[in-house]
């Protein structure tokens, strides 16, 4: 059940709405432009088309990089894609809150649309504090008495208690875009009422948070079965006492991961038959791909797989399942013959009748170079909030969305 409200509870014809979006993209340090339009295509198909043709007047907030960095652009080229996708004119005001700001909002005719610069631009934007106090900020002070409703679709960066994100949610009627409704749906269904058996599937290079994620679905009953795989399957064998090799063990040191050990030895010990590793693995031999047993171990070659029987298994588990997340590939997809194992538990879940969510950059990847995306219930693309989530964490923009719910009544 959503505790938050959606553009379904409001009015918004000829209202002034104040929409928080992530636009932040790829940009070519070189010539400063944006050379992936994926995020600002999503949220102006939705949101912002649909709050455009209903009548409101749409100020658009968003961020581009961080201070000092390469990325860190303002946001007229944002405003130009934006107008592509949209097919319709798009104002841009190379100014935050301050007058010309302002006088631009209050010069909206119903249905146009105007972006605001960089909100990074302002220095107390990205400070970690509560509601309450940014909605005493100087950005939400000067926007908030212009505008007549708050929208945040900015999931991926609803992690971070910034201004924009939470501020206006203390002093405006607010509500969740399209995106955010949609993420928050797709998650609520994989985290408080899953579909059972249901499945993690935690692969992928980034192995620190699977421990705590592990612990979290299955503390929780909400996971029956994790199946690891990738640097995660590696850890969670250095756990069961394996020892991979020389150039297997240095990366997991290096990557600081070794400390996970105990507790991980822990998680397994609590839940034994619920966390699935690797029963056999694909390393690289000059150039070639190689299948070993863990007998075999340790290895001087690196693992860049799992392999034929782990697949098999894992398999078999993703056709018996009714919910399945998807957080890294098991493999190095990138290189061809280490692309099986990626490749198979993909076109499991293609096949399956579960609900399947997957998400993280490279999971995204992955999926997309498989030709496999569009047979996928759900593709997250928030990174660090949907890891933060997934770890059970309450999320700075989405509570302050739900408190919101509370304090102002529809409208």
């Amino acid at each position: 059940m959503l505790k938050f409200l959606t553009l379904d509870d409001f009015d918004v014809r000829d209202k002034v709405v104040l929409v928080r979006v992530d636009f932040n993209s790829p940009v070519d340090p070189e010539t400063k432009r944006i050379i992936d339009d994926t995020r600002i295509r999503a949220h102006g198909e939705t949101t912002i088309r649909e709050l455009s043709e209903k009548g409101a007047k749409v100020v658009i907030l968003a961020h581009q990089g961080r201070p000092g960095d390469p990325d860190f652009i303002p946001l007229e080229q944002h405003a130009q894609i934006l107008s592509r996708v949209l097919g319709k004119p798009v104002k841009y005001v190379d100014d935050v809150f301050g007058e010309n700001a302002k006088r631009a909002i209050k010069e909206l005719k119903s249905g146009e649309i105007l972006v605001l610069n960089n909100v990074r631009n302002f220095p107390k934007e990205a400070k970690d504090a509560p509601p309450e106090e940014h909605a005493k900020s100087d950005l939400v002070a000067n926007l908030a008495p212009l505008a007549d409703l708050f929208v945040n679709d900015a999931f991926a960066a609803a992690h971070r208690s910034h201004a924009s994100i939470v501020g206006f949610t203390v002093v405006l009627p607010s509500a969740a875009g399209r995106i955010m409704e949609k993420e928050l749906k797709a998650l609520i269904r994989v985290m408080e009422n899953p579909e059972k058996p249901c499945i993690y599937i935690l692969g992928g290079a980034k192995a620190d948070d699977s421990l705590r994620i592990s612990k979290y679905v299955l503390e929780n009953n909400i996971a029956d079965y994790v199946l690891t795989a990738g640097i995660t399957g590696h850890l969670f064998l250095v756990a069961k006492g394996y020892d991979l090799g020389k150039p297997n063990m240095e990366l997991l040191e290096k990557n600081k991961l070794l400390d996970l050990v105990p507790g991980i030895k822990e998680l397994m010990s609590k839940y034994p038959g619920k966390v699935e590793t690797p029963i056999d693995l694909a390393i690289e031999v000059e150039g070639k791909r190689k299948e070993i047993t863990l007998q075999e171990l340790p290895t001087n070659y690196p693992i860049y797989d799992i392999g034929t029987r782990t697949i098999e298994r894992y398999t078999e588990l993703i056709i018996k399942a009714k919910s399945i997340v998807f957080s890294g590939p098991p493999g190095v997809f990138e290189k061809e013959e280490f692309r099986r194992g990626t490749r198979a538990l993909f076109e499991a879940m293609a096949s399956s009748r579960a609900f399947t969510l997957v998400g993280g950059g490279h999971s995204i990847a992955a999926v997309q170079s498989l030709g496999l995306a569009d047979k996928m219930s759900y593709i997250s693309t928030a990174g660090g909030a949907l890891i933060e989530f997934l770890m059970g964490k309450k999320l700075p923009g989405v509570v302050a969305l739900e408190e919101a719910a509370k304090r102002f009544a529809k409208t």
